[in-house]
């Protein structure tokens, strides 16, 4: 379903279509009056550094859209924390600090972690909210030695590859309050997870950022009623990086194109082999992947999960985002 046959601003339905959304819908322009008087604490160098591959991440990027969602994000974390308290006090526990989290989701090309890296720059600036810790759920990939026994290569990406127990229990353990949880990491550059020595370590963070492609994904329904925990079920708040599947397309293929030009060119890369290639060659192999791998995943897996987020954060093809969803309360 497209997103627009659910439009509204505020409560008021759009117009020919009178089925109710559960989200209010700003532009860009109102969403940025939204700011008030939140300070700008990014410099323009800051900026740059925190932009992804292809990415057209601006100040104004930063003033318009995400220091409005950072405000909005610290006002959640402060109630949730009160909370905490309260209910902590009713209990008669002593529990210790239990990280909030923000899950982000996508297809692959999006800007999933652009969105991941200004987020946590913006909330750790803020005072109740020092300590914001980032893992990407890349790393939770079952090892490539893995994935070819199984005859998973082509699914890399799809919520079979995943190591979901390792990732749940990652989660849990955060949730709970442990210190010190320890997450694999993911290669880009050798396509592959690194060895287990080579870990980020979480401690009691007071924000924690998962990114992922399927980190939304419900799972199947138990029959018998038993608990099955979703990896959603540990988010406090969850975004979703939206934009026309045919524009996601062109920036996989323009990303690609610059990694050819790039990362592709040392011989330790993966993907060497494709550096090689002509332009209408790469141009051609990047669009086979894109369809074969790529775009079935996110029209079977990941887009069917928008709807769950509680804040949608829609993308033009120059990938700036120009409405924002947030989820009524």
């Amino acid at each position: 379903m497209n997103p627009q046959s659910l439009a509204v601003t505020g409560d008021v339905p759009a117009e020919n279509d009178r089925v109710p959304s559960p989200y209010r819908i700003f532009t860009r322009e109102e969403w940025a009056e939204l700011r008030a008087d939140t300070p700008m604490t990014l410099t323009e160098a800051e900026v740059l550094r925190l932009r992804g591959l292809n990415e057209r991440l601006s100040i104004d990027d930063v003033v318009q859209i995400y220091l409005p969602l950072s405000r909005l994000l610290s006002l959640y974390v402060h109630a949730t924390q009160d909370l905490f308290k309260a209910t902590r006090y009713f209990l008669g526990a002593r529990d210790g600090k239990v990280p909030y989290i923000i899950g982000v989701a996508g297809s692959v090309a999006v800007g999933k972690s652009t969105t991941s890296r200004v987020l946590q720059a913006l909330l750790t600036r803020w005072p109740n909210t020092p300590k914001v810790d980032l893992v990407t759920t890349d790393g939770f990939l079952f090892p490539n030695a893995v994935l070819e026994r199984d005859n998973l290569m082509h699914r890399k990406g799809f919520p079979e590859s995943f190591d979901v127990a390792a990732l749940l229990n990652f989660l849990s353990r955060i949730k709970a309050g442990e210190r010190n949880v320890e997450a694999p990491l993911y290669s880009h550059f050798a396509y592959d997870v690194l060895p287990p020595d080579q870990v980020v370590v979480v401690d009691q963070p007071d924000i924690l950022i998962v990114e992922g492609l399927n980190v939304l994904q419900p799972g199947r329904m138990p029959r018998d009623g038993k608990a099955v925990p979703f990896v959603s079920d540990y988010f406090d708040f969850s975004v979703y990086i939206d934009a026309d599947t045919e524009t996601v397309e062109r920036w996989y293929v323009e990303r690609f194109m610059t990694l050819r030009r790039t990362a592709f060119r040392d011989p330790g890369a993966y993907f060497h082999r494709y550096s090689t290639l002509s332009d209408e060659k790469a141009e051609e192999t990047a669009l086979d992947i894109w369809r074969r791998i790529n775009l079935l995943n996110l029209e079977d897996n990941i887009l069917p999960t928008r709807q769950r987020a509680d804040l949608i954060l829609k993308k033009g093809g120059n990938h700036q985002i120009e409405e924002v969803w947030l989820r009524k309360l």
